[in-house]
């Protein structure tokens, strides 16, 4: 019985942590592209740079 006295402000305290991220990611704008992410690594557009010339 003594144990809840700290697993439950414990779970208390990981759900708001969990809460707190999950705002956070929903207002850095982390689900606005769902489907962006899924096509991006399917197409490969980028060119990969030149090499530069060594200069000595």
């Amino acid at each position: 019985m003594t144990n809840l006295v700290f697993l439950i402000p414990a779970a208390l305290i990981l759900g708001a942590m969990g809460l707190v991220g999950f705002l956070w990611a929903l207002r850095s704008g982390q689900y606005e592209d769902l489907d962006g992410a899924a096509h991006r690594i399917l197409l490969d557009d980028d060119e990969a740079p030149a090499p530069s010339p060594r200069k000595r």
